[in-house]
């Protein structure tokens, strides 16, 4: 079979397909024999940076088309997209680093396309948190990702507490200028000094670090240290203990701060907290009462 008929037969017949290729997030090497060979061979490369693409694929001696898919034009890129497959031309998807659409630009692109039933076609590779987490010596079995925490706002005192009642290991991505800050409110935070924390830098690049200890000790080093590049922090999970009337009021009130109804907040809370539902109810109603009188002077 030669070259062009093994790619035909690759990349369909009909309407083109959308290719979801990841590339690496830092190590130009950590990218798939198979994405490579994707990328000469579709039609067109929808990217977030064209200048940042192109020395990715320039290292690679890969020429193809590139057009702009970000943010900011996404929708319209869905659109012009689609238009293209009709032309039965295929279409890889690239972000700057790492697997599209994890806190990328390409779910408005792929929902698209799904719901209008063209093929996508995923090419799996480097992905920052599953990097970061593989390495962390946290537990992996059941995690979070959270992606980036909101820089203010209920919802982040939302997540924030989450973090803080969770049982499993919780995965967020973070920049240098507020790791300090969100590290230290997560450290004010009932119990948290002690819980153990990894935060991830510069990940596959010369200068990867890893650093690891009590949430405390993780604060303390950057106090004295500034941090570079992108980071991924990852926060364990603390002691079970028996969840007395506080904790599960304080997860009533994330739950509903959430805007989860009465009834779905206690059977959250229960499920979570391990306790029985007929004692969250018992308390969940007066929650629900002080919520509804706080929105009313709001």
């Amino acid at each position: 079979m030669d070259t062009q008929t093994k790619h035909k037969e690759q990349f369909g017949k009909h309407w083109g397909k959308l290719f979801i290729v990841a590339t690496p997030i830092g190590n130009l090497q950590d990218i798939t024999f198979r994405a490579v060979d994707t990328l000469k061979h579709v039609d067109v490369i929808a990217c977030e940076d064209t200048r940042t693409s192109r020395k990715l694929l320039d290292f690679y001696g890969i020429g193809t088309k590139l057009i702009p898919c970000h943010d900011h034009n996404e929708n319209k890129a869905a659109q012009q997209i689609m238009g293209l497959l009709l032309e039965e031309k295929n279409v890889a998807l690239i972000s700057d680093a790492g697997t599209p659409l994890i806190n990328d630009p390409g779910y408005h692109v792929v929902h698209l396309l799904r719901k209008e039933g063209f093929d996508v076609v995923t090419i799996p590779g480097a992905s920052s948190p599953i990097a970061a987490l593989a390495a962390s010596g946290l537990p992996t079995d059941i995690f979070t990702y959270l992606g980036f925490l909101p820089r203010k706002g209920k919802t982040r005192s939302v997540l924030l507490q989450r973090i803080q009642q969770a049982k499993d290991t919780q995965v967020f991505l973070e920049s240098p200028k507020r790791i300090l800050k969100t590290l230290q409110a997560l450290q004010s935070l009932m119990d948290m000094g002690n819980r153990p924390c990894v935060v991830g830098r510069e990940l596959t690049k010369m200068y990867e670090e890893f650093i690891h200890g009590t949430l405390d000790e993780v604060v303390a080093h950057f106090q004295a240290h500034d941090g570079r590049g992108e980071m991924v922090v990852m926060v364990g999970a603390g002691k079970q203990t028996e969840a007395d009337d506080v904790m599960i009021q304080q997860a009533l009130d994330v739950a509903l701060a959430a805007g989860l109804s009465a009834s779905a907040s206690a059977k959250q809370v229960a499920k979570d907290l391990n306790v029985s539902r007929s004692r969250v109810y018992a308390l969940v109603h007066p929650k629900v009462k002080e919520t509804l009188k706080n929105n009313e002077h709001d």
